[in-house]
């Protein structure tokens, strides 16, 4: 066989890529993270981004539904979701109710509710999904919240160049966790290391950022993932020609726990 027979092409450099797991965080390039099934979905595929086995107190996965595809049946699992459309289409049913989902929209399926997911699409939908036990207090658990990012405010505080945009409201306790869109316009960066109790769970939307966890530099671009643990010292700064996005996870309005 010569080498242009080849079907399968070697990294440039022998087993070389930008994957990176340390105790404090994660770098997870799409092309690394292997797929798997799951009971209760059908002509669906998960590729898991984090999990308690990595060290987060949550999990996140990338859903690939063909067309048809999704839940088997209505699920309740006793944790809270959230879904974020990154292409396709689906229909999510919570607690019977369905909603349909384009690209760049969200749910929010609060703890002890039922959801169940449906491909529209006559091509693959790729859905995100963060799952987590719910950190229950003395208010009532938060309502089911449908949403698109198209639909949110950006909010710019005292930084030029970056804006926020709030999926959960961040002005109701009861809310344990939060998912923010932030951006960055080419150059803009940081203006500190932050260093901080919150967990995070970054998927990059669009563009590309240099990242520094902990020490350490590393490129990022659209669809990898960054898992950083509690107080993982972080600073990005927005690199290529064009605008950079991410959708960030994090745990919030929760004191600590001994």
């Amino acid at each position: 066989m010569t080498r242009s027979e080849l079907t399968t092409l070697p990294p440039n450099i022998f087993a070389h890529n930008r994957g990176v797991v340390t105790p404090q965080y994660a770098v997870m390039p799409p092309e690394g993270i292997l797929t798997s099934r799951l009971p209760g979905f059908e002509k669906t595929v998960v590729r898991f981004q984090t999990s308690p086995e990595m060290g987060a107190h949550f999990a996140q996965a990338a859903l690939e539904i063909e067309s048809g595809g999704g839940t088997t049946a209505a699920r309740n699992d006793g944790l809270e979701h959230f879904f974020y459309l990154v292409s396709g289409a689906v229909s999510i049913s919570i607690d019977g109710q369905s909603h349909h989902l384009t690209p760049h929209g969200y749910a929010y399926v609060p703890a002890g509710h039922t959801y169940d997911i449906r491909s529209d699409s006559d091509e693959e939908s790729r859905l995100l999904w963060i799952k987590r036990p719910y950190a229950a207090i003395d208010l009532p658990t938060p309502d089911a919240l449908i949403g698109h990012r198209d639909n949110v405010e950006r909010s710019r505080h005292d930084t030029v160049g970056r804006y926020w945009q709030y999926l959960l409201p961040i002005d109701d306790i009861a809310f344990d966790m939060q998912m923010n869109i932030l951006g960055f316009e080419p150059g803009v960066y940081f203006p500190y290391v932050e260093t901080h109790i919150m967990e995070h769970g970054l998927y990059m939307l669009e563009g590309q950022m240099l990242y520094q966890l902990a020490g350490d530099l590393h490129e990022v671009q659209a669809h990898d993932f960054i898992w950083m643990n509690h107080y993982c010292p972080q600073f990005c700064f927005c690199t290529g020609w064009e605008e950079a996005a991410y959708l960030l996870y994090k745990d919030v309005n929760r004191d600590v726990t001994f």
